[in-house]
């Protein structure tokens, strides 16, 4: 069933409602469906590889956008909506971690899930969920998801085809070693300033 959603998803490239439905989609994944925005943005970028970019924001502005929907269902809707859908993706059992990780993190644990392929929905119900400043879940969401969704396109901007088959191969290692990099970039100059 996921293969067919898969291709269900990558269809909409061949339409001219592509860009509508990529917004749709970023929007979707940030609270409940489980087929990550990426797999459209690239699709869309290397047919029309001159508008990437704006492809890339049609994503980021769906995706926080959907990202304040995750943030409203684990606020007002946890009981009824937001435990299901947690329990969908098996994180039940992580879900006193991810509060620990607000508790320590705060914006740098919904930029790193915003980022990498930890499912960015379980991150913005919870936020919602353990009440995490609104503003700085958006900014965090904004910035995280913005970079992550510009990069693929300015990748197949600038290489075009022969990037998308190693985007797709490696994409979950390279965001986790960007995280890491970024990261250690910020422990590094914490070092240094002190």
């Amino acid at each position: 069933m996921l293969k067919r959603t898969y291709e269900w998803v990558l269809s909409w490239a061949h339409t001219p409602y592509g860009g509508l439905a990529l917004f749709i989609l970023a929007f979707a994944e940030s609270s409940f469906f489980p087929i990550p925005p990426d797999v459209l943005l690239i699709a869309l970028a290397l047919s029309i590889p001159s508008r990437a970019f704006y492809f890339a924001l049609l994503c980021s502005i769906g995706s926080v956008l959907g990202g304040a929907l995750g943030y409203v269902i684990g606020m007002y809707l946890m009981d009824l909506v937001g435990d299901s859908i947690i329990g969908f993706y098996g994180l039940t059992g992580k879900y006193e971690y991810i509060q620990t990780l607000y508790r320590d993190y705060d914006a740098w644990a919904v930029a790193i899930a915003g980022f990498t392929p930890i499912p960015y929905k379980a991150f913005t119900i919870t936020a919602g969920a353990f009440k995490i400043n609104f503003w700085v879940f958006l900014g965090a969401s904004f910035v995280s998801r913005a970079l992550r969704f510009f990069i693929v396109a300015y990748l197949i901007y600038r290489f075009g085809k022969p990037i998308k088959s190693f985007i797709e191969k490696y994409f979950n290692l390279l965001s986790i070693l960007f995280v890491v990099i970024v990261v250690g970039g910020f422990i590094l100059l914490k070092f240094i300033i002190h």
